[in-house]
C-alpha cells in the first residue's frame, strides 16, 4: 500500500465519494489545495453523480493524470492520442483488476440511475461496498505509474 492509497481509503471512510478520494488524495502531486480538489471531483461520486456510470475512483485516476500529463494545445494530435492512451491504459490496468469500470457493475446492481441522495454511512454500508479498496487500487495504480513515470525521465536524463 502506498501513502496515497491509504489517504485515498482514509477519505473515503471519511465520507468522501470515490472521485473525491482518489483525486484529493495526490494534492501533492497536482499542485491543488485539498478543497479545489474536493469540489472538481464532487460531481462524479457514484458514477458521475449517481448515475452509475464510470467508476468515480477511475475518474478520479483520469482527473490526476490530466493535471500532471494532460495536453493543452487542441491542435496537437499526437499529444492527445498520448494522452488518451495512458487513459485508456490506465483504465484497462483497474479494469483487468476488477472487471470493469463502470460502477453499478462493480456494486453488482442493475440500477443505471440512481437516486440522487447518497445512502448513509455505516458498517453495514462498508461491508456491501467494494468502494474502499477500489480507490486504494486506483491511487496504487497510479502511484505505479507516476513511479514508473519518474525512473524513466531519470533513465532518460
Amino acid at each position: 500500500m502506498s501513502a496515497h492509497s491509504d489517504l485515498a481509503r482514509k477519505l473515503f471512510k471519511k465520507g468522501y465519494n470515490c472521485s473525491q478520494s482518489v483525486f484529493a488524495a495526490f494534492c501533492d502531486e497536482t499542485g491543488l489545495d485539498t478543497e479545489t480538489a474536493l469540489k472538481i471531483a464532487s460531481s462524479f461520486g457514484g458514477g458521475m453523480g449517481r448515475l452509475r456510470e464510470v467508476c468515480g475512483a477511475v475518474t478520479g485516476m483520469f482527473m490526476v493524470v490530466g493535471m500532471k500529463y494532460g495536453y493543452t494545445d487542441p491542435s496537437s494530435k499526437n499529444a492527445k492520442a498520448e494522452h488518451y492512451e495512458l487513459v485508456q491504459d490506465l483504465a484497462k490496468q483497474f479494469e483487468n483488476e476488477n472487471g470493469s469500470i463502470i460502477c453499478r457493475e462493480l456494486l453488482g446492481i442493475s440500477i443505471k440511475h440512481d437516486k440522487p441522495i447518497p445512502e448513509t454511512r455505516n458498517d453495514n454500508y462498508y461491508k456491501k461496498r467494494p468502494c474502499a479498496e477500489l480507490v486504494e487500487q486506483a491511487a496504487r495504480i497510479l502511484d505505479e505509474y507516476i513511479q514508473s513515470k519518474r525512473i524513466e525521465e531519470v533513465n532518460y536524463d
